[in-house]
C-alpha cells in the first residue's frame, strides 16, 4: 500500500504525541508498504526531504494562528497528492485537511481518520468548521481513535460509531526501559545533583496545563524538569519567576530521545497535569512508565487516569487544582516505597498493554481492510 499520513505539524520543526504516533506508523514500510507524510512548516517556505525512512513535504505557511498554520496552498497539495497514494491516513484536528478532502480526492483512495481529539473551546469556530468535519468523517472508510471514550463523547462521532475502532498507542518498552553506560553515568550525576526531581514532558501549550504545575512547585520540594518547547514557553518563564520557584524549575526545550530517557532515569516522579480534554491520551505517560517512573496524572474524562491508573501505577487528581496535584507528589516522594512500587507496575502494565507492535498490526489492518472495501465498491453510478 502506498500511504500518505497528513497532520498540521511534524519533525523536525515540532516534536509532540501526535508526530511520535505518526512516526511509528511509518514502521509500517517494514511490510512492503509505502509511506510519505504531507504536513505545514511552522513558518517559513515548503520544503521536501526524508526523515525516519519517509518522503516528507512541508507546505509553506505563514505563521501559526489559534495553533493552526498559516499555509493556504495546503488543501490544494492534498488534493493532488492524493492520486499517487492508496490510502489518505488524515490526522485529526486539522481543518485544513478537512478543506482538501472537500476539494475532492478519487474514489478509489481509502481514507481513514486519525481522531487523535477535538477542538475544543472555540465554539464560533467549530460551528464555522462543522460542514466540512462532517463531509470528512462521512467520505472516510474508517476513523481511528486511541480510546472509548473519544467516541462516547463526540456528537462528531456519533453518526459513524460503526466506522470507529479503538486502538490504544504503543511504543517499545525496551527502548525506554534501558540505559548505556554513558546515559547512566548521567542518569546518576543528574540524581545526585536533584536527589528529589520531577519530570514532565510535553508542548508547552495551553492544555497541557504546566501553569497548575508551576503553582504546585510552591508547596513541593523538589526540582522540576520541564522537557519540550512551544508557544507558552515565554509565560511559563514569566510565571516561574513571579511564583518564586524559578531556581527549582530547568527549561530544557527539545531534547532528543537519548537525552528524555535519561531524564526520566533520573527522575523520581513523572507528572502529566493537563487540564483539557484535548490530552485524550498522553503517550509520554507510557515512555515515563516503560522507564519505571510513577505517574502522577489528572482525572480527564479521556485515556489519561485509564493508562496510570490511581493507586495502581499512579496518582490521579482534579485538572486545575495545584494544592492537589501539590499533594499527590510529595505523597511519592515522601513515600519512596510506595512510589517504587507503583513505578514496577507501570512497567508491567506497558509490557502487557501497550506495545508498538500490537499497535502497528492492528492499524496496518485497518488500513488494508479500508482499501480493499473502497476497491470493491461498484464506480460511482454504476447499477
Amino acid at each position: 500500500m502506498r500511504i500518505l499520513h497528513s497532520y498540521k505539524i511534524y519533525r523536525p520543526d515540532v516534536e509532540g504525541g501526535i508526530p511520535e504516533v505518526i512516526s511509528q506508523l511509518i514502521g509500517l514500510n517494514g511490510s512492503g508498504d509505502h509511506s510519505a507524510i504531507l504536513t505545514a512548516r511552522k513558518r517559513g517556505w515548503g520544503r521536501r526531504f526524508d526523515i525516519g525512512g519517509a518522503g516528507v513535504e512541508a507546505v509553506g505557511s505563514f505563521g501559526e494562528l489559534l495553533s493552526m498554520p498559516i499555509a493556504p496552498q495546503f488543501p490544494f497539495v492534498l488534493r493532488r497528492k492524493a492520486s499517487d497514494f492508496d490510502v489518505l491516513a488524515l490526522h485529526a484536528p486539522f481543518p485544513l485537511n478537512d478543506l482538501g478532502i472537500a476539494l475532492g480526492v478519487p474514489d478509489d483512495v481509502a481514507v481513514v481518520v486519525h481522531w487523535h481529539a477535538e477542538i475544543i473551546g472555540r465554539r464560533a469556530i467549530v460551528k464555522l468548521l462543522a460542514p466540512i468535519i462532517r463531509h470528512t468523517l462521512a467520505r472516510a472508510d474508517r476513523i481511528v481513535v486511541s480510546d472509548q471514550s473519544i467516541i462516547d463523547r463526540s456528537e462528531f462521532l456519533a453518526p459513524h460509531v460503526a466506522k470507529c475502532s479503538s486502538i490504544p498507542y504503543g511504543i517499545k518498552p525496551e527502548e525506554w526501559a534501558g540505559l548505556d553506560a554513558d546515559q547512566a553515568q548521567r542518569a546518576a550525576a543528574l540524581r545526585s545533583r536533584y536527589p528529589r526531581m520531577i519530570v514532565s514532558m510535553g508542548r508547552l501549550v495551553p492544555y497541557k496545563g504546566y501553569p497548575v504545575l508551576l503553582r504546585a512547585l510552591q508547596d513541593i520540594d523538589a526540582h522540576l524538569i520541564l522537557i519540550g518547547d512551544g508557544s507558552e514557553r515565554q509565560a511559563l518563564v514569566q510565571l516561574a519567576g513571579e511564583l518564586g520557584v524559578a531556581d527549582r524549575v530547568t527549561f530544557t526545550g527539545l531534547l532528543p530521545r537519548g537525552d528524555m530517557k535519561v531524564h526520566l532515569h533520573a527522575a523520581r516522579v513523572f507528572v502529566l497535569p493537563s487540564v483539557t480534554t484535548a490530552e485524550a491520551f498522553g503517550i509520554v505517560q507510557i515512555e515515563a512508565m516503560a522507564a519505571g517512573l510513577p505517574i502522577v496524572n489528572t482525572t480527564l474524562p479521556t485515556a489519561v487516569p485509564k493508562i496510570a491508573r490511581n493507586e495502581l501505577e499512579g496518582l490521579s487528581v482534579a485538572p486545575n487544582d495545584s494544592r492537589a496535584l501539590a499533594q499527590a507528589v510529595n505523597r511519592l516522594l515522601d513515600d519512596p516505597e510506595h512510589a517504587v512500587r507503583l513505578g514496577r507496575a507501570g512497567a508491567e502494565r506497558v509490557d502487557g498493554e501497550y506495545s508498538q507492535s500490537a499497535f502497528l498490526r492492528r492499524v496496518s489492518s485497518i488500513y488494508s481492510s479500508a482499501l480493499g472495501e473502497r476497491r470493491d465498491r461498484p464506480p460511482a453510478g454504476a447499477q
